[in-house]
């Protein structure tokens, strides 16, 4: 075996840790079983990786199991919103823009959130613009307004 063969492995096994974000881990219900369903998943394939002895896959599901081990480790689980006065995390917010376009967005914690999806993470500016507000306030939103018309 050549030794640079040896060095690309040896790279392989030293991956970064995935970054951890600077803002409290708060997570919805939904985002707590994800986070746990996540550290389930990559201790067997971390196990799975071990017996195979496939160095590659092993540094991976390393990494991976560091990460959601951590993010369960600092998560800070919400309860539901009591109520629907105004925006606030876990709220399911619907927006209707001048073009009469509407657009709802659930507010989640940092690992749950998926945009194409209809969920925002509370630390994004959209979210930031909609926590606190009530049904009838406004927002500047991509250049025009928008007037929050439903809160869940």
């Amino acid at each position: 075996m050549s030794r640079a063969f040896v060095k690309e492995q040896e790279s392989v096994e030293e991956l970064p840790d995935r970054l951890i974000s600077e803002h409290a881990n708060l997570v919805t219900p939904e985002g707590l079983a994800h986070i746990e369903s996540e550290v389930r998943r990559f201790n067997a394939a971390h196990a799975a990786a071990q017996m195979g002895d496939d160095r590659s896959l092993i540094a991976a599901t390393a990494r991976d199991q560091r990460y959601w081990s951590a993010r369960l480790a600092s998560a800070e689980l919400v309860p539901p919103p009591a109520d629907a006065d105004h925006v606030q995390f876990g709220s399911t917010v619907t927006i209707e823009r001048e073009d009469a376009r509407r657009q709802t967005f659930r507010i989640v914690g940092e690992d749950e959130a998926d945009p194409g999806k209809g969920s925002i993470s509370f630390v994004s500016p959209l979210a930031a613009m909609l926590v606190g507000k009530s049904v009838g306030d406004t927002i500047r939103i991509a250049g025009s307004e928008a007037e929050i018309i439903a809160i869940g």
